[in-house]
């Protein structure tokens, strides 16, 4: 039963699909697998078993009865605790929802399920998402697989550590800052932002700001393109969302590496913290892809100000979701919050303005940067992952951080392009955890930033040290 928990969600479906695999059994594979390592990691923090073995079991007669069956149809899930459950215990990781279960589902848990999706479970966040680990005061923190004394990394660490420890196929998260894309690279798995407004998102904070963005997670680039098909649509009540093709990202092919246009970037230029131990593993990587691409250089945008105009713009957003949380409830707040509310009260309209302002020019710099490259390669996280007790490193090669968010700009300053990025693990570090890459396609071009990143996965597959790695299960065991 436990090889089952090794299926690729693609794999899994087509045997449902063709009566190989019952939904059922496989459930009940994902079940035992959750019960016997979950303990150790604290990934998953509310279960939902009655219902999804009826779900389960309702998808294996519809096989039998030849139905038409969506492209999720059997594929457990489990959604992050920040998107609403109906009858599922939904908390955001705040002692302020401990005990709340919502009566309807988020839009995009109730696309999941009519794509098919079994929702098995929530999977741990920092509060309200604000985080690079994931830890709360509900629920306590999400440990490393590959090492129970480090962080998961955050905020969609939960979700990270369920698919690295096989517990589901397919996993739900979401990305401000790298909140995706930062635990998929310190877990070993896959994550992707996708062009913001693909995965609508009706409760958006402010309607006009690309910086979160909901998407999914799993073990392969195959993976990530079958759970986007049930991702994706078209919703009025997200002023970015628009028509697009849900079908598209079933079948997907590899690209030809030969014919890509790729560059590379360590820092931004000196932009964006690098330990360096990373920068090693990444210029070995790259000694590794030299000959792939049909270009192959380093390129560093224009980022000279996306620490500060990101900063402004998150505390912003914070200002418009926190305030009244921080007026009312400062005491019971994680020290994240706080600190992004009183970061934001301090800052003058003018502050506001001039972020705005860069933010605008740095879109459009980025948008000539790409006009010759289909994908730019960059480190997936600027450290290893931490050790919980430590907490978010105060200096990165002895560069201080002035703030939490500091050591995440190699991510955070991407987000500002509002272009997609998949998190591709890439093997281990010089710590012997998990290593990856962020690739960066070119905007509205999700489809083609997965073909080209199945390729390089492929590729990756067949060279010593660089295949995606695997926590030790005996370890996990309770």
């Amino acid at each position: 039963m436990n090889d089952l928990c090794k299926l690729s969600a693609v794999t899994a479906r087509r045997l449902i699909g063709a009566g190989e695999l019952s939904p059922v059994t496989l459930l009940e594979a994902c079940i035992a697998r959750i019960e016997t390592v979950n303990q150790k990691v604290n990934a998953i923090v509310a279960k939902d078993y009655d219902r999804a073995i009826h779900e389960a079991t309702v998808a294996e007669k519809d096989v039998k009865k030849r139905k038409h069956l969506p492209p999720l149809h059997g594929i457990p899930v489990g959604i992050k605790d920040l998107n609403a459950t109906k009858g599922m215990r939904t908390t955001w990781g705040s002692l302020l929802f401990r005990d709340h279960v919502p009566t309807e589902d988020e839009a995009l848990v109730a696309r999941l399920r009519r794509a098919g999706a079994i929702i098995v479970g929530k999977t741990n966040t920092p509060e309200f998402g604000s985080g690079t680990s994931t830890n709360n005061l509900v629920y306590g923190p999400t440990r490393n697989p590959f090492d129970l004394e480090r962080t998961s990394g955050g905020s969609s660490g939960g979700s990270g550590v369920t698919l690295a420890t096989g517990m589901l196929p397919l996993c739900q998260g979401s990305d401000t800052g790298g909140s995706l894309r930062n635990p998929a690279t310190w877990c070993g798995v896959v994550g992707f932002r996708s062009t913001p407004g693909l995965v609508p998102h009706e409760n958006r904070t402010l309607n006009y700001t690309h910086f979160n963005v909901q998407g999914p997670m799993a073990r392969s680039v195959s993976d990530i393109a079958l759970m986007m098909s049930g991702c994706i649509g078209n919703d009025h009540r997200d002023p970015l969302a628009g028509p697009c093709d849900q079908m598209s990202f079933l079948d997907l092919e590899a690209a030809d590496l030969s014919d890509i246009r790729a560059a590379w970037t360590e820092d931004f230029g000196g932009i964006a913290p690098l330990d360096n131990g990373i920068r090693n593993c990444f210029q070995e990587l790259l000694r590794n892809l030299r000959d792939t691409f049909q270009s192959f250089d380093c390129r560093n945008p224009a980022f000279s100000d996306a620490r500060d105009c990101f900063w402004t713009l998150r505390c912003v957003n914070y200002l418009a979701a926190h305030t009244n949380r921080y007026e009312q409830h400062r005491d019971i707040l994680s020290p994240n919050i706080i600190a992004n509310v009183e970061a934001g009260l301090k800052m003058r309209l003018a502050d506001v303005s001039k972020a705005e302002t860069q933010w605008r020019q740095l879109y459009k710099n980025f948008q000539t940067f790409f006009e010759e490259l289909d994908v730019l390669i960059v480190p997936g996280n600027a450290t290893p992952a931490f050790r919980i007790d430590d907490g978010i490193p105060n200096e990165v090669n002895g560069r201080k951080m002035e703030n939490y968010m500091d050591a995440s700009l190699i991510r955070s300053a991407l987000t500002l392009t509002g272009h997609p990025i998949l998190a591709l693990p890439c093997g281990l570090d010089h710590l012997g955890l998990p290593f990856g890459v962020q690739l960066v396609g070119r905007r509205r071009g999700d489809l083609n930033l997965l073909r080209i990143a199945l390729a390089l996965e492929t590729k990756l597959s067949k060279i010593n040290g660089l295949q995606r790695p695997q926590p030790n299960l005996e370890v996990l065991v309770s």
